[in-house]
């Protein structure tokens, strides 16, 4: 029997807000103010998310429970399936001592720590958020940046501060992708418009993470090297998301980016070299003692340190790209409408023009999905390194032990993610920001940084708050492709403090229990730069509308 969600079951948009607002109010309370482990926080929320949405929006209690197996099926797979694989590969390569040839090989290309930083976080991170997006880029430059000698809370947290700008035209464009199937919008004019948003915030991120991390004049000092790693991203991402498409922007400006930073650090060194770290974010303890010394100087022992993660470039570019996942596909995908579930919740207006049924169908894409890209990257990189079967084997099972509550927490927290989408509690939490009249550009642009934070996802924020934001649009008299492009270019900066992406970083920095510390570490400039996004394009529909014709 079909169920239709209901924004205002109090009949007071105040009562009815406060009451969608709790599970996240629980989980982020818990996480960053009581510092309760994560997978307990998780599954406080999870029992607050079920509880509103059965006992205050009326949701049937066997659609809320199969809307929880349904998102923690997705936090395993995709999403816990990828993390669990990058560890893995993390941990091939730190046992054998690789990283410490991988330290000494981009000391070579600078030992200043801001400038390992830029490249790492941000240049290299965005590679990996273009091809695979969903975490990958988190897990692996925090993962390097660990090994590199940076604490566990520089690492999580710069990761997560880097992890912004590219995240709109992650995996290939998937988020712009879903964003014109929801709203019927051309893709190619939302692309072009979010492109027009982040170039700017391309310039801005880099000079605010080496701010973040040692502050404005240390900051000032790089200054050259932080405008040509910026503005050799920015450029190819205006160009390639106005002139091309969605699917390639990140690949090509995060090429760019680290070439053009590579070039330039070839011929040009800062006055001060900073080699320490700034207190607070050194490594606290000691290594890890490695199975054997190897050779640290020679060019081959720097191109083995190199080899896993080239080859993991490798997977990673290779499972993002349709063609590869639809042959994947083609050989075996299973697809599971969810009983009882499937297309018998009803969204309403005014959240979508006319009534209209959320699917549920889990997609058991084992082989297409990223994570095992990654998995056969990192057995090949294994044995290249020089372990047996066998030693693949117990690695594996080690990593298994080491991520076991990470997975747990990435599942709760999916699960509450996904009770808050078919309850309808999350879509209440946007209907109350999109009633704010003249300001709704500002607003619109904060929905999205909400819907990111809550699903962990800014292709789910742009499934979710994509049709609400062209129905606002076109009652307000603003251009629904600027709105729908700022639910996009809004959300990314929510990336950095949902619970999925901080759980990531902690798992990567083998951080457990600190996840409260990452997010109240991240969460001001979560919401500093969500704002600025609100005020440009607050500035594209009242004072600079020609902006929106540009292309």
């Amino acid at each position: 029997m079909a169920w239709t969600q209901i924004y205002d079951p109090f009949n007071n948009p105040w009562l009815s807000t406060a009451a969608a607002a709790l599970p996240v109010i629980v989980l982020l309370g818990a996480i960053a103010i009581f510092e309760i482990k994560a997978h307990w926080a998780a599954i406080l929320g999870l029992a607050a998310a079920l509880a509103v949405a059965i006992f205050g929006f009326g949701m049937p209690v066997a659609m809320a429970g199969m809307s929880a197996a349904y998102g923690a099926a997705f936090g395993l797979l995709p999403i816990g399936w990828l993390v669990l694989n990058i560890i893995f590969l993390y941990q091939l390569t730190n046992e054998k001592g690789e990283f410490e040839v991988l330290q000494r090989s981009i000391s070579s290309l600078s030992d200043d720590r801001r400038l390992q930083l830029l490249f790492i976080a941000f240049s290299l991170g965005a590679f990996f958020e273009g091809a695979a997006g969903f975490g990958t880029p988190v897990a692996v430059t925090a993962a390097m940046l660990i090994g590199l000698g940076f604490s566990p809370l520089a690492a999580s947290g710069l990761s997560l501060i880097a992890n912004t700008a590219p995240v709109a035209y992650g995996a290939l464009g998937t988020p712009v992708i879903a964003l014109a199937a929801v709203t019927g919008l051309d893709l190619q004019a939302l692309s072009g418009m979010i492109g027009r948003q982040l170039p700017f915030f391309s310039l801005l991120v880099p000079f605010w993470l080496i701010w973040a991390f040692v502050g404005f004049r240390k900051m000032a000092e790089i200054w050259p090297a932080i405008a040509v790693a910026g503005v050799s991203f920015a450029i190819p991402q205006y160009l390639v998301s106005n002139f091309h498409g969605p699917w390639l922007v990140d690949v090509i400006a995060a090429i760019t980016s680290m070439t053009c930073l590579w070039a330039f650090l070839r011929v040009w060194r800062p006055k001060h070299v900073l080699k320490e770290m700034p207190e607070g974010f050194g490594r606290a303890q000691a290594d890890e003692a490695h199975e054997h010394e190897v050779d640290q100087t020679s060019k081959a022992a720097i191109a083995r340190a190199w080899m896993p993660w080239i080859i993991l470039s490798v997977f990673v570019f290779a499972w993002g790209t349709p063609q590869v996942k639809a042959w994947l596909d083609g050989i075996w995908i299973g697809r599971f409408p969810v009983e009882g579930l499937h297309n018998l919740v009803l969204k309403a207006p005014p959240v979508v023009a006319k009534l209209s049924p959320e699917s549920a169908v889990y997609a058991f894409n084992i082989l297409s999905a990223a994570g095992t890209g990654i998995f056969l990257s990192a057995l090949l990189s294994g044995l290249l390194l020089g372990y047996t079967p066998l030693g693949l084997v117990r690695v594996f099972g080690r990593t298994l032990a080491l991520v076991r509550y990470s997975l747990l927490t990435i599942a709760c927290m999916l699960a509450l993610g996904f009770v808050t989408k078919y309850s309808g509690t999350d879509a209440t939490l946007g209907l109350a920001l999109a009633k704010t009249g003249m300001f709704y550009p500002f607003f619109g642009a904060m929905i999205g940084w909400l819907g990111v934070a809550l699903t962990g996802s800014d292709t789910s924020s742009n499934v979710l708050f994509g049709g609400l934001q062209k129905i606002s649009a076109e009652q307000l008299g603003l251009n629904p492709v600027l709105m729908a492009a700022a639910n996009s270019s809004g959300g990314v900066m929510g990336k950095m403090i949902d619970a999925q992406s901080i759980v990531v970083a902690s798992t990567a920095t083998k951080w457990y229990g600190h996840e409260g510390t990452i997010l109240r570490f991240v969460f001001f400039h979560s919401l500093a730069l969500a704002a600025l996004v609100g005020l440009l394009v607050l500035g594209q529909a009242y004072l600079w509308p020609l902006t929106l014709l540009v292309h």
